[in-house]
């Protein structure tokens, strides 16, 4: 890709996997609409990344997906970069959202595992061959009295790599009605700037 026109950061290598299988779902070409998905490992590099594509770097448009717990990371980066203004920090009349930012809930799984539902997660588990690293994880004394959806949570997080591949496999297997609002709104935004 050319140099694109938006980029939308993103904390990490699954949020950026899950727009671009969700973008693929619903036949938007990121690439060709001068979008670029980047995972900056990490929101605390929000900052920095904003500082370079944004107004007062490479001047491009940007958009985000964070978790809310890291809000108050995201409302700083913003300022330091210029997309928010003094006024803007931790101002309820200033949702991140109007400048491009959408919210996970609690984080990219949990809005997955919301909108595949526990069946539907366990499914798509099973399909890929891992059912029995689920069912072991789920005996294990120390997820003793979890929730089904803990227990997928945790499966989700528990080795190098896997967030990222069932981010993909989540994506594919959900019904584009109900995907989550959050990813829907950051590509629709993405796409619009």
């Amino acid at each position: 890709m050319s140099t694109p026109r938006t980029v939308l950061l993103v904390e990490g290598e699954s949020d950026r996997v899950a727009l671009h299988a969700l973008a693929h779902r619903r036949g938007e070409d990121l690439a060709a609409a001068g979008v670029e998905v980047v995972a900056m490992g990490g929101i605390t590099n929000l900052r920095s990344h904003a500082l370079r594509d944004g107004p007062r770097g490479r001047g491009l448009a940007l958009a985000g997906l964070y978790d809310v717990p890291e809000e108050h990371h995201v409302r700083r980066g913003l300022l330091a970069a210029g997309v928010l203004v003094t006024g803007d920090v931790g101002s309820a009349d200033i949702e991140l959202a109007e400048v491009g930012f959408h919210a996970c809930d609690r984080d990219l799984e949990d809005e997955l595992l919301r909108a595949v539902g526990p069946d539907g997660a366990q499914a798509v588990i099973e399909a890929a061959g891992e059912a029995t690293s689920l069912r072991l994880l789920a005996q294990m004394p120390s997820q003793r009295g979890w929730t089904r959806e803990e227990v997928l949570r945790r499966f989700l997080t528990s080795q190098s790599g896997r967030k990222a591949r069932y981010a993909r496999l989540l994506v594919e297997a959900l019904d584009l009605d109900r995907a989550p609002r959050p990813l829907v709104a950051v590509l629709e935004d993405a796409l619009r700037r």
